[in-house]
């Protein structure tokens, strides 16, 4: 090693090309210039294992000065002495995946089975679909070249606003037939993808990718999610545009029926077996949804729209879709046009059919435990393997709100597979 003279801006000016001078105060700490102006500060260490390791520092100019250089080799240095390998640490990072990298494994992982949710249960396939929209449209525009080491909390923050300032919004046609993806942003998906993208990071955790979550403790905008009810009005005009749509897909009809007198999630209607009814007990077992398994009691006016329809084996859907094997996909869209006949909003939508059956059983001065019990709210259903049948007490609850919702509807409960 040459000549240490403390390093000083007139040290670094009078370096030649290929030539270095190396600091009296601070060990290892040192300037080299290249065949160019260029001056970097570096710093040669020992590890513990007794590996010699160069770090580059950083150039001179803005921002490493001499002195500023100088104390970022003594940061350094403590770490060594503490055991750690800034130079093997640096290396790791340029090598690192991107958030990109991560997130198709943490799919690829969650497809498998191998992400579990709180419930201890892999991640259903319609959630999965979710996060992969989530990850396409907002993760990977505006994160995605981002090393996975290199993410701060003020980088997610910075990513958060983005999204709810709409700047990953998007609309451009999917590929299908008439299909189109309206990526629009705002504070509810950006408080979503918020979520997500937490839950990627403790994969990442898991992995060794890092050794922190830099999402934790990032306060997401509120997720502004309305509980919409339908007025009495609303509920009429909703009996009168079920009437009018007989153009519309009957098992579609018949589904939107039985939301309004259930309260049940749409997927869960959509997605109704035969081998999961039973109707002389008026109940049904719903072996897969987001609280679990839950069996739910049935109004006598519920039962009779599921009577109504065409019975082809255990197996099949209840309510099918107009083609395919899957379940209903189109069904919101189905929705969107009985609420266009019946001249109401369009922000009449499955999940307003839930709140609102929720809300007339609360009307009715039905106890919270005992709406839950009807809809199915998490840690409220009926879940154990012993009990085949809901109690008398739970299917007249079904029954009166039932009973009350068709009163609204006009009478114009369906007695028919129409």
């Amino acid at each position: 090693m040459a000549d240490r003279k403390r390093i000083g801006v007139r040290e670094i000016k009078a370096l030649q090309p290929n030539e270095e001078v190396w600091d009296a105060t601070v060990t290892g700490f040192g300037a080299r210039r290249q065949r160019s102006a260029a001056v970097a500060y570096v710093l040669l260490y020992r590890t513990k294992e007794g590996r010699q390791r160069r770090l580059t520092i950083g150039r001179h100019g803005a921002p490493w000065t001499p002195d500023e250089a100088r104390e970022e080799a003594q940061r350094m240095l403590g770490v060594v002495a503490q055991g750690g390998d800034p130079a093997a640490v640096k290396k790791a990072k340029r090598s690192a995946a991107t958030v990109t990298e991560l997130c198709d494994l943490y799919l690829e992982e969650a497809e498998a089975g191998r992400i579990l949710t709180r419930r201890g249960v892999a991640k259903k396939s319609t959630t999965l679909g979710t996060d992969r929209s989530r990850v396409t449209a907002h993760i990977k525009p505006l994160i995605g070249s981002m090393k996975v080491p290199a993410v701060t909390r003020q980088d997610v923050e910075t990513f958060m606003h983005k999204i709810a300032e709409g700047e990953s919004k998007v609309r451009k046609p999917t590929g299908k037939k008439r299909g189109l993806s309206n990526v629009r942003g705002g504070k509810g998906a950006s408080s979503r993808t918020i979520g997500l993208l937490g839950a990627i990071f403790t994969f990442a955790v898991r992995e060794g990718l890092r050794t922190d979550n830099p999402v934790r403790g990032v306060v997401r905008y509120a997720d502004g999610q309305k509980e919409r009810r339908l007025s009495d009005d609303e509920y009429r005009a909703l009996g009168e545009g079920l009437v009018a749509g007989s153009d519309i897909w009957p098992p579609a009809l018949a589904a939107t029926w039985f939301l309004a007198l259930t309260g049940w999630r749409s997927g869960e209607a959509i997605g109704l077996r035969w081998k999961d009814v039973d109707l002389t007990r008026r109940t049904a077992t719903l072996p897969d949804t987001k609280t679990g398994t839950s069996m739910r009691p049935l109004s006598q006016a519920a039962c009779n729209v599921l009577a109504a329809q065409d019975r082809k084996g255990a197996d099949a859907l209840v309510f099918p879709p107009s083609k395919g094997k899957g379940t209903m996909s189109g069904f919101p869209g189905f929705v969107a046009r009985v609420a266009k006949l019946g001249e109401l909003p369009a922000d009449i939508t499955p999940h307003v059919l839930r709140h609102s059956f929720a809300s007339v059983a609360a009307d009715l001065g039905y106890s919270e435990p005992t709406i839950a019990a009807l809809i199915g709210h998490k840690g409220m259903t009926i879940t154990s393997r012993y009990v085949h049948s809901a109690d008398a007490v739970l299917l007249a609850a079904a029954d009166k709100v039932a009973e009350k919702v068709a009163g609204m509807m006009v009478a114009n409960q369906p007695n028919s597979k129409a």
